[in-house]
């Protein structure tokens, strides 16, 4: 599942007429840029949430056929934040753990890896990467590949994680919630673990991140 629901308020104006996910980088929409990578990776099922201009998304991506994957959409008519959007779409998601991507990061991050990590008592795998100077004290400590909320290997979350279904349980389909309780719980009962990403990462919140990361990958181009 792609998370594409958000309004991008940081982002403004560019998100007043275009989406978050696709506004261009390195000569394409952010969102395709994870398409590739989740097609290269093996995957061959999206869900896609969308919300604000969401009609937008769906009219640019299609079926996903043009990346071999099938593409399907989960439509929220006001955002529903991460929990609630993945609850939403939980009817198609399944049964069995899935991928969850951020739709407004850039990465590196081995889809692949993600997939076959989640232990069968866990309800989470995460992959987290080096502070950002903007998140300098991170989300979570990483200590022998189990997350905690405090210790001294503190990391930050990459938006891209594995969870099992059960994780929301707790959730109303169709409510408000997000993600950040429901991912303490589960450290706490010890049911969450991760690893550390080294390789690219960017949390695309700002005009000037965006404009910054479109350089970089025009000039390696």
């Amino acid at each position: 599942m792609i998370l594409a629901a958000g309004r991008g308020e940081r982002m403004r104006p560019l998100t007043d007429t275009t989406p978050k996910p696709l506004l261009q980088v390195g000569g394409k929409p952010l969102i395709v840029w994870h398409l590739e990578r989740l097609a290269a990776a093996g995957f061959k099922e999206v869900i896609i949430n969308h919300a604000h201009l969401g009609q937008q998304v769906e009219d640019a991506l299609g079926d996903g056929s043009r990346w071999g994957l099938i593409i399907r959409y989960s439509p929220e008519q006001a955002a529903l934040e991460t929990a609630g959007g993945i609850v939403n779409a939980l009817p198609l998601l399944g049964d069995a753990p899935f991928l969850v991507v951020n739709g407004d990061v850039f990465c590196d991050i081995d889809f692949a890896r993600l997939r076959d990590g989640l232990q069968a008592d866990q309800l989470a795998y995460m992959a987290l990467v080096d502070n950002p100077p903007q998140h300098a004290y991170g989300d979570f400590a990483l200590e022998n590949g189990q997350l905690l909320l405090d210790g001294q290997n503190r990391l930050t979350f990459s938006g891209v994680a594995v969870y099992a279904p059960s994780l929301f349980k707790g959730v109303l389909r169709g409510s408000v919630a997000k993600l950040g309780p429901l991912l303490k719980e589960a450290i706490m009962r010890g049911q969450a673990t991760a690893f550390h990403h080294q390789g690219v990462w960017h949390d695309i919140g700002t005009p000037e991140r965006l404009q910054s990361l479109d350089a970089e990958l025009r000039g390696q181009a």
